[in-house]
């Protein structure tokens, strides 16, 4: 049926005509469906392309959160190898003096708590490195 500013003219068309206008319809009904086959591709890869995006974003937030845990623990075992040099020099400073004669009763017991708050700090930072 071919119609024409809304009325029908196909009986009034000859044979070679309507096969024209069938073809060029034909013809123009192709190249609906290719342009649609691609604008369809075309979607489908840019939302593949978003989903890659997406995944890769998500990767990176993984990798930047392991780097943040991995830096916090080096940083924790740091804290935690200082703390433990800091308490050794200060009982060998300790010994020293005390080998020396050289620590009143008021002084021992200033190192002694200085050398036990410092145990203290090595257990925390022990804590922390868990």
């Amino acid at each position: 049926m071919i119609i024409k500013n809304g009325v029908d003219v196909t009986n009034t068309l000859s044979d070679a005509e309507k096969s024209k206008i069938l073809a060029a319809f034909e013809k123009k009904k192709l190249e609906i469906a290719k342009t649609n086959k691609a604008k369809e591709k075309l979607e489908k890869a840019e939302k593949q392309q978003k989903r890659a995006e997406k995944q890769q974003k998500k990767a990176e937030q993984k990798q930047k959160k392991a780097e943040k845990i991995l830096k916090q623990k080096e940083k924790a075992q740091a804290n935690h190898d200082k703390a433990i040099i800091k308490h050794e020099n200060a009982i060998e400073k300790y010994e020293k003096l005390k080998n020396k004669g050289k620590l009143s009763p008021e002084d021992e017991r200033k190192w002694l708590e200085k050398i036990e708050k410092l145990n203290t700090n090595i257990s925390k930072t022990k804590k922390k490195l868990k």
